[in-house]
């Protein structure tokens, strides 16, 4: 028969025996408790198990069969096809292997199926944690090392002869810095890093935020044997760098009661001059910092530069504009980027009432202008006989309808108003202000003095 077609056989019927059987497998004459690890399916086995050493084993005892046993073979990294019979005893159900050899696959065919499994020997490549070492050259955005000792990569074959590792599920444990939504947080021991062996290079993400040993425990068979290992590593640097930022406007236009137009954009700006505190957070790592506004959101036409790590703005002309913070490490090969803020600054605009009625009413009672990214503005305000009643500079602010600390009486007054906007535009308005019938509290006489 061709040995492939012979090979699909056997991992046929092995797959069907994964849950078919119910045996008991038995090692006699080892020193520690063999472990036994559940595989995949479609390897064909029905169980992988590793002895601490299997030159201690006298026998391997399969005990549940039912039905006739045809034969026992035993294979190698080659697969099923080319298993080799070995002698067995069987009675009342029980198979006997003598002597087993470790690091084989066993193949156990009986009228109602094959049983499968392959004996791994620990003992031929066991642990041994000596150090941990930081690579000379780093990525920016992982921390690679090497863990020097023994425990290479434990392999087993599939009944296809297919090479399959065994992790041996290494536990390394470091600390690092985690973002937290508003700052940087120390977090003690981070998630625990399982490896298969301690060979070759270890990437680790996230990376060494800050300074940091390593702690290598290992492994799971050694664990199961009351035998672990644990090393602790000198402790390192930080080896990569990590930066957050966030931003905050202090004159917001959409505050409650507010006069300034309103604008279709979200987010940062609307009217000027808006006032922006920009907020940069670092890891350990970082030595230099800047923030960065352009013209364009890929900052190929930088506007300045700010070296300080918080940098507050106030944004008086119109137009689009973003702003990022940037941290480097101290030859600056690793840099890391912080979130694009667009801020985007509306053209001016002034809207002046006609009308109001100062009768503490909670309506009306006070003129403002309607206006947006005004950067210099002034206005009087004058009654019939060219009186000035009143003058302000924030165009945010009003005329309560009051002179000299007295609500003047209902009629009509006069404006002027001088400003410019944040994109260059010159106002000057005047006009009448009328002020409605109102009721009278209180026992001021609304005359005005002169």
């Amino acid at each position: 028969m061709n040995r492939n077609v012979t090979s699909i056989a056997i991992l046929s019927l092995c797959l069907s025996s994964f849950t078919a059987f119910g045996y008991n497998v038995k090692f006699e004459g080892a020193s520690k408790k063999v472990v036994e690890v559940a595989t995949d399916k479609n390897t064909g086995l029905d169980a992988v198990f590793v002895g601490y050493n299997t030159k201690e084993i006298s026998k391997i005892e399969i005990s549940g069969i039912t039905g006739t046993v045809i034969d026992v073979e035993k294979y190698s990294n080659l697969g099923g096809g080319y298993a080799e019979e070995i002698p067995f005893t069987f009675s009342g159900g029980t198979i006997i292997i003598e002597n087993p050899q470790g690091n084989l696959g066993y193949i156990v065919k009986t009228e109602n199926g094959n049983y499968c499994f392959w004996l791994v020997d620990y003992s031929t490549d066991p642990l041994k944690l000596e150090g941990v070492l930081l690579d000379s050259e780093q990525e920016c955005e992982t921390t690679s090392l090497h863990i020097t000792g023994k425990g290479g990569e434990i392999h087993y074959f599939t009944i296809n002869g297919q090479q399959r590792t065994l992790s041996r599920e290494i536990k390394l444990r470091y600390s690092t810095l985690e973002w937290d939504e508003e700052q940087y947080i120390f977090s003690q021991v981070n998630e625990e890093k399982i490896l298969p062996s301690i060979t070759g290079k270890i990437l680790l993400t996230p990376p060494f935020y800050c300074a940091t040993s390593v702690e290598v425990t290992g492994d799971r068979f050694l664990q199961e044997w009351q035998m672990s290992e644990t090393i602790e590593s000198e402790i390192f640097p930080a080896s990569a760098v990590s930066v957050e930022s966030r931003a905050e406007q202090t004159n917001l236009s959409d505050e409650e009661g507010s006069n300034i137009i309103k604008t279709e954009t979200e987010g940062l700006g609307g009217s000027a001059p808006a006032d922006i505190t920009f907020y940069g957070y670092i890891t350990d790592g970082v030595l230099h910092t800047e923030w960065q506004m352009a013209s364009d959101p890929e900052f190929e036409y930088i506007l300045f530069r700010f070296n300080e790590q918080d940098v507050s703005y106030s944004f008086t002309e119109e137009g689009r504009y973003y702003m990022r913070f940037i941290g480097s490490d101290a030859d600056g090969s690793c840099e890391s980027v912080g979130e694009t803020y667009t801020i985007m600054i509306g053209a001016s605009d002034l809207r002046i009432p006609n009308a109001f009625s100062p009768n503490d009413d909670g309506i009306n009672d006070v003129w403002k202008v309607g206006y947006r990214s005004l950067v210099d503005f002034k206005c009087w305000i004058f009654d019939s006989k060219g009186t000035q009643l009143f003058q302000f500079e924030d165009p945010s602010g009003g005329w309560d309808g009051k002179y000299r600390g007295k609500t003047v009486n209902p009629g009509v007054y006069y404006y002027v108003i001088q400003a410019t906007g944040a994109d260059g535009k010159k106002y000057k308005k005047s006009g009448d202000i009328n002020i409605l019938n109102y009721k009278k509290y209180g026992s001021g006489t609304g005359e005005i003095e002169e």
